[in-house]
């Protein structure tokens, strides 16, 4: 993204404003595995935010470190809370508007046509 960009928008990463303000006033505490970087207020530790490797989408966001955001957990997530399970699955960004976004049976991205069912469906016909 070029330097007009940076002045002017917004999703995709930190505005130059928002940059500086983050350099003065904000701490690093840590990263996640997606390239987000967290950061808390000096002055003011409760005050939390991220500044996002990419779009900003709070889907992106891993779940230990959005409750690290939220102050559900006082310490970053990797100290506050226990090991992955190994049966827990990876996040996913929000899959809408894209390829992959999930389209049931029926919807009109995949034909328009309901599966044929008994006795839940009356048609109307005028008298």
């Amino acid at each position: 993204m070029g330097l007009l960009g940076s002045i002017f928008t917004w999703w995709n990463g930190a505005t130059i404003g928002t940059a500086l303000w983050t350099r003065r006033h904000g701490e690093e505490v840590g990263r996640d595995e997606n390239g987000n970087i967290y950061y808390r207020h000096r002055k003011d530790p409760g005050r939390r935010w991220v500044i996002y490797s990419g779009s900003n989408d709070a889907s992106r966001t891993p779940p230990g470190w959005s409750s690290w955001l939220r102050g559900q957990i006082e310490d970053v997530p990797s100290k506050s809370l226990p090991p992955r399970r190994p049966f827990e699955k990876d996040g996913k960004e929000n899959l809408t508007g894209t390829d992959d976004a999930y389209r049931p049976a029926g919807s009109l991205s995949r034909g328009g046509k309901r599966a044929a069912a008994t006795g839940d469906y009356q048609a109307w016909t005028p008298e």
